[in-house]
């Protein structure tokens, strides 16, 4: 299998999260929950009397500064669960330091096996050591699941292999407030890494299943940047899509992901999404591992 024609390109800042030393900033979506935003990735925190719910924890490096941040936001009570959407570091960089405290951590089985190897990831050219027993997963799942904080109901469920093979979304019907995580990209292409299991048509198939969890007046919040609507999504959705459809047509065609840049096949959308050859790259070797579901590669 030829997987030549990727270029070698580097992960953007924007792109593993928000800008290192932002300032935290409190958002508040309904009267017990709140986004936090600058922390390297979105956070959710979920305020009940009964202590705290936080989706995704941001960077480690900005950890302590967060949990000061929640704990001035929920009046002291203590974190009982964390959300993990994936296992990328601007989600899980609380895990440790809640992990140590009794924080129950839930995510997909994928991710607590990501967290607990090291994994060269090559289109970063980089290797993540495994992280310490305390910041893994405490409570994996493979399907859906549901809980409660007080009179909040939470859902959650895996969204198959998408941006990577453990994403997961955090719904909160009452609010109507749904974690998407990086599956939905605000300002740049979104980016399915496929050395932990994401691809193009998982992607099209995972923004399909968050738009039938939504409506119109869903606040939908991505993995970073702001606060999003379904038309949003829509829009993701159907970029994807169109790009799955041109993609596979031209890699039948024997073209590598410079031809297809060189060839405009992003044109309509780059306004819109930025610069695409990230995109390309990782999203060419991606499908390579598809070739059966494309059909006509090889």
């Amino acid at each position: 299998m030829v997987l030549g024609g990727a270029a070698v390109v580097s992960l953007p800042a924007r792109a593993s999260g928000q800008p290192r030393h932002a300032p935290l900033t409190a958002t508040t979506l309904s009267d017990n929950v709140r986004l936090i935003s600058g922390a390297g990735g979105n956070v959710l925190l979920i305020t009940g009397s009964d202590g705290v719910v936080l989706v995704n924890g941001g960077l480690q490096e900005r950890s302590a500064e967060l949990l000061k941040m929640v704990a001035e936001q929920s009046g002291g009570r203590r974190v009982a669960t964390l959300f993990n959407t994936d296992w990328h570091p601007e989600h899980t960089g609380s895990n440790e330091a809640l992990g140590k405290g009794g924080t129950q951590i839930i995510a997909h089985e994928n991710t607590k096996q990501y967290l607990g190897s090291d994994l060269f990831v090559d289109w970063q050219k980089r290797t993540y050591k495994a992280r310490p027993a305390a910041a893994l997963p405490t409570r994996t799942f493979y399907t859906t699941g549901k809980m409660a904080l007080g009179s909040e109901r939470i859902e959650y469920g895996h969204l198959g292999q998408a941006h990577t093979d453990g994403d997961i979304y955090v719904f909160l019907p009452g609010p109507n407030v749904l974690v998407a995580g990086d599956v939905l990209s605000v300002g740049m292409y979104p980016i399915a890494d496929y050395t932990t299991g994401g691809w193009l048509g998982g992607m099209v198939t995972a923004s399909k299943t968050l738009i039938d969890l939504s409506n119109a007046d869903t606040r939908i919040v991505p993995g970073v940047g702001p606060v999003q609507t379904r038309a949003d999504l829509q829009a993701q959705h159907d970029m994807l899509n169109t790009l799955r459809d041109r993609l596979g047509k031209m890699m039948r065609q024997g073209m590598s992901a410079g031809d297809m840049q060189a060839a405009g096949a992003t044109k309509e959308f780059d306004e819109k999404w930025g610069s695409p050859e990230l995109f390309l790259s990782t999203t060419y070797r991606g499908m390579w591992l598809h070739v059966r579901e494309l059909g006509g590669v090889v």
